[in-house]
């Protein structure tokens, strides 16, 4: 569900390529299964415009290549394919989509080719904004190709460029998404597991139909009965007081919440002793905040999907949870087009309307098993000798980190733990927001942002040292952005289970403060 990433870059020396590239134009000609190349095109290095970067930033010269796939007759998804005319590193590192797709990651593609990989992206068979799923209405082939068929088809069109015009196929490929790019991450592992040979997976929407039956109680949570909505205007005093609960527990009191595991933070506190202002809550709205801490359950009292983490509530929340009334934040979006075009098949479901129970029933019979990836064997991906690295922030607005960490642990037990331990990691950041953003250090190599301590230290790089020389991280640096407003902040995220504490001196904004520690 990402919408907009900022891609903060710094500029990359590339190694001088050691494949001859191929004449460009001649890749129109290159049969592709099931598709159609529209055009491939010599591009000259041009500045790279992204939202923050470094001013003179260039992309290197590349070879475009832009092609329909058309699997099935309702099927038609655009791809475009880069590779650099010079300086390939000899490997692939692909694309995924955010929300309910719709486009081409183009900045995430920028970064990658400026690190000098070949990159591939589809717009996973539709044109649409990320939060509009109207497209799918009567369209069950149009479901396949976003849920799971445009991401494994790309892969095989990256492939079959990348060796056609370099004259070798790839070393390695990889794959590097977050939100829903995170659930097709885990499709892919799950699905069709020799794709790729690391894969890096953050917030990954992958229990999509149990995650949006839980938006859906939500949504009638706040919106069934409008006094138990509270408004952004209360946000800064729930977050005041579920730092002043868990913000210490870590040895610092710094505004991110480094053990949500162990916060016990009641909203009963912050129930208005007097007349209601924005202060406090009313006995109703400190339910609703229970019910989005706690998450939803079902009719026999089994959980749907997990809640939310205390510490961060704040612009993240107004934007996906609350809106600015009920039913009005981007989750309730999801959950109304979700329902409405996939699921029920009928523009005028209204999610105020509708039974919970039967939503989620009608959605496992149908939606669930294209677009849900949550199966915890991966051992065909292992046997490929496929490395998967997940992460989440702790203080997530749109996906429960909670969700990837049940699912870690479903892996461990369905693979057993020393299996487990040798295809996945998942590292946990504390502060951190939906993929990137928020009061802790968010940036770590991921989505083609830059690594906290330079070039081979990033989240992608460890995934590389894993798959090509067997060693699995433990620790990954994730940074602040450089701002001389505030200081920099450094800090170490482990390998889950184990947690960054603080040494108990040391400046706490630099990573040698603190230690990896199990809970």
């Amino acid at each position: 569900m990402i919408r907009s990433s900022l891609l903060a870059l710094s500029l990359i020396s590339l190694p001088a390529s050691a494949f001859a590239a191929q004449d460009c134009a001649s890749l129109k000609k290159v049969a592709v299964p099931d598709a159609t190349i529209l055009s491939a095109t010599e591009v000259p290095s041009q500045p790279f415009a992204a939202p923050i970067s470094t001013p003179g930033l260039m992309l290197p010269p590349l070879c475009v290549v832009k092609g329909i796939l058309h699997p099935t007759t309702d099927s038609k998804i655009r791809f475009e394919v880069w590779l650099p005319q010079t300086g390939w590193n000899g490997k692939i590192v692909d694309v995924g989509n955010g929300g309910f797709a719709g486009s081409i990651g183009y900045q995430q593609m920028g970064a990658n080719v400026l690190a000098g990989y070949a990159t591939g992206d589809s717009d996973a068979g539709h044109q649409a904004d990320s939060e509009d799923a109207s497209w799918a209405f009567g369209h069950p082939e149009k479901i396949k190709d976003f849920a799971w068929r445009a991401v494994h088809l790309t892969a095989g069109v990256s492939k079959i460029m990348v060796k056609a015009y370099y004259g070798k196929p790839q070393e390695k490929a990889y794959f590097d998404s977050c939100s829903d790019g995170g659930r097709e991450a885990l499709m892919e592992a799950q699905r069709f597991p020799q794709d790729y040979d690391g894969i890096l997976a953050g917030a990954p929407a992958n229990n999509w139909t149990h995650m949006l039956t839980n938006g859906l109680a939500m949504a009638q949570a706040m919106g069934d009965d409008p006094t138990a909505f509270f408004s952004s205007m209360k946000l800064p005093a729930i977050h005041a007081a579920s730092l002043a609960a868990c913000d210490a527990q870590d040895g610092v009191k710094d505004g991110i919440l480094t053990d949500p595991e162990h916060c016990r933070f009641d909203p009963a506190v912050l129930t208005c002793k007097g007349a209601e202002d924005t202060s406090c809550l009313t006995p109703k709205q400190v339910q609703t905040l229970h019910a989005l801490y706690g998450g939803s359950k079902d009719a026999k009292g089994q959980t749907i999907f997990p809640g939310y983490v205390p510490g961060d509530e704040g612009a993240g929340w107004k934007s996906w949870i609350l809106g600015t009334a009920p039913t009005t934040g981007s989750g309730g979006a999801y959950v109304t087009n979700y329902f409405r075009y996939m699921v029920y098949n009928d523009p005028k479901w209204n999610p105020l309307a509708a039974n919970t129970e039967d939503a989620l029933r009608r959605g496992m019979e149908s939606a669930a098993k294209e677009v849900d990836a949550t199966n915890a064997d991966l051992s065909a991906f292992a046997a490929h000798g496929g490395k998967l690295i997940l992460y989440h922030g702790w203080n997530d607005p749109g996906i429960s980190p909670w969700n990837t960490v049940n699912y870690f642990n479903d892996v461990k037990k369905t693979m057993g733990e020393a299996k487990a331990a040798q295809t996945v990691r998942l590292f946990m950041a504390p502060g951190v927001e939906h993929c990137l953003g928020g009061p802790g250090p968010s940036l770590f190599g991921q989505l083609g942002f830059p690594a906290a301590n330079g070039k081979g230290t990033g989240a992608m790089d460890l995934l590389q040292v894993w798959v090509e020389k067997g060693t699995a991280p433990e620790i990954i640096l994730a940074t602040t952005p450089k701002d001389p407003r505030v200081p920099q902040i450094v800090r170490p995220l482990c390998a889950y289970p184990k947690r960054a504490v603080y040494n108990g001196k040391g400046d706490p904004n630099q990573p040698d403060s603190f230690t990896c520690k199990a809970n």
